[in-house]
């Protein structure tokens, strides 16, 4: 019997205000809130809580046979609690039906991975820490922001605890193989790797409201024909997705609500397969192979790589300053800078600077708030320079306050140095 892992990634980025030149030194606030919580509005309403509530009602349906796996970003979890709370209190419902999984990802939804190994641990820890109040869960299996994944960044989330990993199951990196296995990482193999099947999950997430497309209008019972054709031998069919496809990307006229809806019980009906979560698949399955991937890879583009976030010179300066700045901002442990830093990190405001406008166009404007990638550049610059002057400030008075202190210290033990060579001078005078 197959597996079929279903997998939705939940994050919005909290999106930066027109931040002028002139705001520089004058006005600290980055944040669009007219924007964020309007788009934040929209997608609760046309997603998360009715999308939410049919795998409620099929976990149920099918007595608890159907699984369903989400990472959702601490960025996205701030806004819930912000705008939305009745989304969390959703989640907790599904969280109660043991039936879902939490993976640990960024707090930020960041590229921390490609930078600093320090505040890579540190933002998932407290990414895991968030899901484990909210959820009741403990994360043991990592989605890294966008599925980039290394041989590298798979050894240090091993290093950090995590038994398995999720990741892109990128044609130039499997070759011949399927990526309907379990795989293990190059250096530590005790690391399981669950690969996305791009095709099955592109024909949803993107595919599906095509009318151009040659198989549209996609049913699930041609959807359970595409799977029943596959390899005996394969195991476990993995399809990743973002959540918004539910409803947002395609939207509800599409039929998408009514293909969540139908899916499990056309899945589980043919007894062929049965739906798990990426902790259970890594525990029934044996690796078949080690995953070979030398160079960074993602879910992104048709290139698969790294190039939508770090692939021109504008991305390039805005992440080496922005990074710049880290040992400063720990050293100066301010929550309100924290919080700014951590927004500051999604990887959203370098998606934004993309210059690819070819293939893949579309996907990089869609709730882009900018008309230009340098638009995107200069306003995100913009508000690095004002934050960079406050962590100066912050850090002068900090050293001012350091030194003071260490000068109020040497005073006292001046004092103390007199009161005792006084005590002295009283004990030779009495002998």
């Amino acid at each position: 019997m197959k597996s079929i892992c279903l997998y939705f990634q939940v994050h919005q980025p909290l999106r930066l205000r027109r931040y002028r030149f002139f705001d520089i030194g004058n006005d600290h606030y980055y944040y669009d809130d007219f924007t964020n919580e309007s788009i934040m509005q929209k997608i609760v309403k046309e997603c998360y809580l009715p999308a939410n509530e049919i795998l409620l009602k099929q976990i149920k349906a099918n007595h608890n046979q159907f699984k369903v796996t989400f990472s959702i970003t601490g960025v996205v979890l701030d806004q819930f609690e912000q705008y939305a709370s009745e989304v969390i209190d959703s989640f907790k419902q599904l969280a109660d039906t043991g039936c879902v999984e939490f993976l640990a990802e960024t707090y930020s939804h960041s590229l921390a991975a490609l930078k600093d190994q320090d505040e890579f641990k540190a933002q998932v820890k407290a990414h895991s820490k968030r899901i484990k109040q909210l959820f009741g869960q403990k994360p043991k299996v990592f989605r890294n922001t966008e599925l980039i994944y290394s041989d590298e960044i798979g050894k240090n989330v091993a290093s950090m605890g995590y038994k398995g990993m999720l990741t892109e199951g990128a044609k130039h990196i499997l070759g011949w193989k399927s990526a309907n296995y379990l795989y293990c990482n190059a250096i530590n193999p005790k690391l399981k790797l669950l690969m996305r099947n791009y095709t099955l999950s592109d024909d949803i997430a993107f595919r599906f409201s095509e009318q151009g497309w040659n198989e549209w209008p996609l049913t699930t019972e041609k959807f359970v024909s595409w799977m029943n054709k596959m390899d005996e031998k394969e195991e476990i069919i993995n399809i990743f997705m973002d959540y918004e496809t539910i409803g947002e990307h395609q939207k509800k006229e599409s039929g998408i609500f009514d293909f969540l809806d139908n899916l499990p019980a056309a899945v589980l009906n043919t007894k062929n397969y049965k739906f798990t979560t990426p902790s259970e698949a890594i525990k029934e399955y044996q690796p078949i192979a080690v995953a070979h991937v030398p160079n960074t890879i993602s879910w992104a583009d048709e290139e698969r790589d790294l190039s939508a976030w770090l692939g021109n010179s504008l991305q390039d300066e805005a992440f080496t300053k922005l990074n710049a700045l880290r040992d400063d901002v720990l050293a100066i442990n301010d929550k309100h800078i924290n919080k700014d830093w951590n927004y500051l990190q999604s990887s959203d405001h370098f998606y934004y600077m993309c210059t690819k406008f070819f293939s893949d166009g579309d996907v990089h404007s869609y709730f882009n708030p900018y008309n230009s990638p340098y638009d995107a550049f200069i306003n995100f610059m913009n508000v690095l320079s004002d934050f960079k002057i406050r962590v100066d400030k912050l850090k002068d008075t900090k050293e001012s306050q350091s030194v003071q202190d260490e000068l109020i210290k040497k005073d006292d033990l001046i004092e103390q140095y007199k009161k005792e060579i006084n005590k002295l001078k009283k004990q030779i005078v009495q002998e």
